[in-house]
């Protein structure tokens, strides 16, 4: 039997009889003034997949730490298994069965993995830490959420990814009650997402209750038994998964019909190449890698996870040991070897890590905005805050940028501003060739399409952008070219038609392209030759 419940003027539908694992009535939580979340109520139940989608600042992050301890609410309260609690701190909810993983990567880098797992929780064999039975246990905890690290790997050593891994390696490590995963997926590639999927199926099928957050509706889709939707934090409602398509999602999510979200294709530049690249030699990452981009034009850059695509521009802008056989900027050869020297010349580059480091978190805005070009903003000596503030107040307007104070430290906006923000930034040094290396990653659709929007323009005015992306819509609906890598090596050119997900796959798992594209490719490897 279905048992159809009203909530917050949604419908939810649960198998009749359906156990309540926790259960939240009018949370609400305000700091000072200031109230970011209120009204929200759900019953999260045992056995299902619960989705928690939004814009960023909708309140997800805040009501998941109200549900896991870390936050205390203003005002509402928590049950678990029909009785009242109260968690006094995250350690207490994780001792009543309740485990966030986080978004942000919380790890100690100089220890091991298995070090990490246990850390506050040690194994011992008598007086002695039992090292054998940690590692054993770590290594059976990895295999099963599709990690490809060891036990006696140092954190710091891993790439962001395999973090990530081991972080909800941690969260797993005991059996939990409710497991709280906030956007598990945002660094992960195609392969470990499925194999974490796969893992949050196994969860819900041995009876844990599963709140899960994501900005990638196709896995909400995938994995999602109920939906509930906040949007400036409030709780809109919570519908039955079935039914509900991935547009129909974001409408909710943004409160109206979107429209189309990538802007239409542009004309084909006329204009000579701005940047020009050839054989061009990353240590561990590119080799002999040639390629160009002219003003007016977004060329994308596909390939799988480790296929050299963030270090190919590292290496280009002497983040990581390289060597160029020739490049040109605007017609003039250039041996730019910092990045300092290329954003002068003309070309910045905006990085996929921008909490650790794109931006200063803790410190404020205009600091962060105005940091990479204090001639500018700064002629003289002396800092002049008046023409600091003036550009923050432009940025801020010109960008979207929601900020409740223009105070506030750049750790204090939600992913999307702070991407805006870092956007923001590279471009008051007016540069002629922008690298945005994964523009929304962790970024809901309402700023996607002004961050796609925010590129369209840059290039409709005579700018050249670069675009690495792992998301394959994206990668398809914003560029003009593709060129996809693949074991460091460019492997193919795709124009036109021929730029489709399938496309892009195909030339990244096989190391070919196909028909005009494969033809093209092999010229320019033959000119190069």
């Amino acid at each position: 039997m279905i048992e159809v419940l009203p909530l917050s003027g949604a419908v939810s539908v649960q198998p009749a009889g359906a156990a309540s694992a926790l259960r939240a009535e009018g949370l609400a939580k305000a700091y000072g003034a200031i109230t970011v979340l209120s009204g929200v109520s759900l019953d999260i139940r045992a056995g299902e997949v619960h989705a928690i989608i939004g814009e960023n600042g909708a309140g997800k992050s805040t009501l998941m730490k109200l549900l896991s301890g870390h936050v205390t609410p203003t005002e509402g309260r928590l049950e678990m298994d029909g009785r009242g609690v109260s968690f006094a701190d995250a350690v207490a909810a994780e001792a009543a069965g309740v485990v966030l993983v986080h978004q942000e990567i919380l790890l100690a880098p100089d220890l091991t993995v298995a070090e990490n797992l246990f850390l506050g929780r040690e194994l011992t064999r008598g007086p002695m830490v039992d090292d054998r039975a940690m590692n054993r246990r770590t290594a059976e905890v990895l295999a099963s959420i599709g990690a490809h690290c060891g036990p006696r790997d140092r954190v710091g050593s891993l790439p962001l990814a395999q973090r990530q891994l081991v972080q909800i390696a941690r969260a797993l490590l005991e059996p939990r009650k409710v497991v709280i995963f906030d956007e598990p997926t945002a660094v992960l590639a195609n392969d470990e997402v499925a194999a974490l999927l796969d893992v949050v199926r196994r969860l819900r099928d041995r009876g844990a209750a599963v709140l899960y957050i994501s900005h990638r509706l196709d896995e909400v889709e995938a994995l999602a038994d109920r939906i509930t939707v906040l949007r400036d934090g409030r709780m809109i409602g919570t519908w039955p998964a079935e039914g509900l398509s991935q547009r129909g999602m974001a409408e909710l999510m943004v409160g109206r019909e979107l429209d189309m979200l990538y802007p239409p294709k542009r004309p084909e530049p006329e204009a000579a190449a701005r940047l020009v690249v050839e054989g061009l030699r990353v240590d561990h990452g590119a080799v002999e890698a040639s390629f160009s981009v002219r003003p007016g034009e977004v060329l994308g850059i596909g390939g799988m996870i480790g296929s050299g695509r963030t270090e190919l521009f590292e290496g280009l802008l002497g983040l990581r040991p390289s060597q160029a056989g020739h490049v040109t900027l605007d017609g003039r050869a250039v041996m730019q070897r910092s990045v300092r020297d290329w954003r002068e010349a003309g070309l910045v580059y905006l990085t996929e890590d921008r909490k650790g480091k794109g931006l200063l978190l803790e410190e404020p805005l205009a600091a962060n905005l105005t940091l990479q070009a204090l001639d500018r903003v700064h002629p003289g000596l002396a800092l002049d805050r008046r023409k600091e503030a003036a550009a923050l107040e432009k940025a801020v307007a010109e960008y979207d940028i929601r900020v409740r104070s223009l105070l506030l430290e750049a750790g204090q906006l939600s992913g999307g501003n702070q991407q805006k923000l870092l956007l923001a930034k590279v471009m008051l040094t007016d540069p002629s060739v922008v690298i945005i290396d994964e523009p929304t990653r962790g970024i809901d659709i309402g700023n996607k399409s002004q961050i796609y929007d925010f590129i369209d323009r840059l290039v409709r005015a005579g700018k050249a952008c670069i675009v690495i992306s792992s998301e394959l819509p994206e990668l398809v609906g914003l560029s003009d070219r593709v060129l996809v890598m693949r074991e460091g090596r460019i492997v193919a050119e795709l124009t036109g038609a021929e730029i489709t997900e399938q496309g892009v796959v195909y030339a990244a798992t096989s190391g070919q392209a196909t028909g005009s594209a494969a033809a093209r490719t092999e010229t320019a490897a033959g000119e190069r030759g």
